[in-house]
């Protein structure tokens, strides 16, 4: 009986220190804060574009997929009233008809790069994001899978126009609209049909677009290799941030073995689209798009940060419309403070 009760805390013990199942906080990795990249799809899309214009002094690229440009939902209307409730609502309208389907950008100059980076450079000026000079600095990756039936290719031009107009040189900027794909994530190995605009929103293609994302940004890098299963690790968000955040109470990162014996691995932050949280389709993100194959070999670390639903956020979606606040593309942002701590935490030196 003894021996049955000591195996059965042994077991108990193994599985809360086992990295791949317990919940704790990131450790402090060293990690080389200079070589922090984003990457997201959808809403994610929009959150990397703003997290990178927010923090562009060390976040040196970023990949937005199915996404438009920054600020693009902030209306006239909600730089005019003081009515919370308003201007969200004019956001979101404007979100939905001309940052998606583009159809206000017909009547409204909506998708106008230029005068979305000259927004960018006034809010510089005033210390509200980083300098537009690092963005100038930047790899920037942008696609539009030609199947997408959600985000428009005009929308995501209005991407390649912004980072342009923000003074990224023309080489320094990948966009592709011709390639087969959905509104997805697209991987060689798993997913829906190609050309799938569903849940979870990870297509099946013939394109590793996870290793294009990285090799873009950093340079190349070693062949593709594999995930090890205990690298996965879930932390505790509320660490980083309040309830108006409206994140979801666990994150998950991905940390090469490598990464904890040695300092200086690279950080690359994928942001979830909409209806594509963990809670929502379970490890498609985090384990099957390739982000982790490739990290496991080029001494990366890969933060999978989760957003929540509420009332104002039905379907998950990271804020960029302004249900966490009218200021959502800026550093002072909840959700992008809290993701910027994450990347902290990861940079701090071990004791």
């Amino acid at each position: 009986m003894q021996t049955a009760r000591l195996f059965s805390s042994i077991l108990t013990l193994a599985f809360w220190l086992s990295p791949a199942l317990a919940v704790g906080t990131l450790p402090p990795l060293g990690a080389d804060l200079q070589q922090t990249s984003v990457s997201g799809l959808s809403s994610g899309g929009y959150m990397a574009g703003q997290f990178h214009a927010a923090h562009s002094k060390y976040v040196m690229g970023a990949a937005i997929i199915g996404a438009g440009p920054y600020a693009c939902a902030r209306s006239g209307v909600a730089n005019s009233t003081s009515v919370f409730a308003v201007a969200l609502a004019a956001n979101l309208v404007q979100a939905e008809t001309g940052c998606m389907k583009a159809t206000l950008s017909r009547i409204a100059d909506v998708l106008d790069g230029k005068r979305l980076a000259s927004f960018a450079a006034d809010l510089a000026t005033r210390e509200e994001i980083d300098p537009l000079q690092g963005l100038s600095r930047s790899k920037v990756y942008v696609f539009s899978g030609k199947d997408d039936t959600i985000v428009d290719s005009k929308v995501m031009a209005t991407v390649r126009d912004f980072y342009a107009a923000a003074s990224v040189p023309s080489e320094q900027i990948s966009f592709n609209s011709d390639k087969e794909g959905g509104h997805a994530f697209l991987s060689e190995t798993w997913g829906n049909a190609c050309a799938s605009n569903k849940p979870p929103f990870v297509d099946h293609c013939d394109y590793d677009q996870a290793g294009a994302i990285l090799s873009f940004v950093y340079g190349a890098l070693s062949p593709k290799g594999k995930a090890d299963a205990t690298s996965f690790i879930s932390f505790d968000q509320s660490n980083f941030a309040g309830a108006e955040a409206n994140l979801a109470a666990e994150g998950v990162a991905y940390i090469p073995k490598a990464c904890r014996q040695n300092h200086g691995c690279k950080v690359h932050v994928v942001f979830h689209g909409c209806l594509q949280s963990k809670n929502e389709v379970g490890d498609a993100v985090t384990h099957e798009t390739g982000f982790a194959d490739w990290a496991e070999v080029n001494n990366i670390i890969v933060l999978f940060p989760q957003a929540a639903p509420s009332t104002l956020n039905p379907q998950t979606c990271w804020d960029w419309w302004g249900y966490t606040g009218l200021s959502y593309y800026t550093r002072s942002a909840p959700q992008i403070k809290a993701v910027d701590a994450m990347i902290g935490a990861l940079a701090k030196s071990p004791q």
